[in-house]
């Protein structure tokens, strides 16, 4: 039996410890704001939060997050205003939306790790998360917006 702590709430998995992590919290927990992009950690859709870093959920097996935190993007606040995702919504980020909670979840842990990033840090950051509609001089901005606490 695997335990996990997911958005504060403790869960109990008794499955394959294969499982990706995208896979039990789509599937099994029901939380769908975590999107399949890629599978294979290039896109950045699938971010999750494990104890503060930002990781991919479609290569995170179930095993490896055993007795750890998981925050994914219903976990951030639940009425939408964590300070990234007001941020978002005041930069007007969003084109098609397919990969902005991944993009929320890089933001957020980026944050935590480097409260004032520097613009360079934030493109540094958010490398790894891809958005097809080209955002990013958006996604830039609200995160810094973020970092003022505004």
């Amino acid at each position: 039996m695997i335990k996990i702590k997911i958005n504060g709430q403790d869960q109990a998995w008794d499955g394959d410890p294969d499982l990706p992590l995208l896979w039990l919290l789509r599937d099994e927990i029901g939380l769908t704001g975590t999107k399949f992009g890629c599978g294979q950690a290039l896109c950045g859709a699938c971010t999750v939060i494990v104890d503060k870093q930002a990781v991919r959920a479609c290569v995170t097996s179930v095993s490896d997050v055993a007795d750890r935190e998981v925050t994914t993007i219903e976990g951030l606040d639940p009425t939408g205003d964590h300070p990234v995702q007001k941020a978002w919504r005041q930069v007007n980020v969003p084109q098609c939306g397919y990969c902005q909670s991944g993009q929320i979840m890089q933001a957020v842990a980026l944050l935590t790790e480097n409260p004032k990033p520097t613009h360079d840090q934030i493109r540094e950051a958010m490398a790894g998360n891809i958005c097809r509609c080209g955002c990013y001089q958006r996604i830039e901005n609200a995160v810094h917006l973020a970092s003022t606490g505004v």
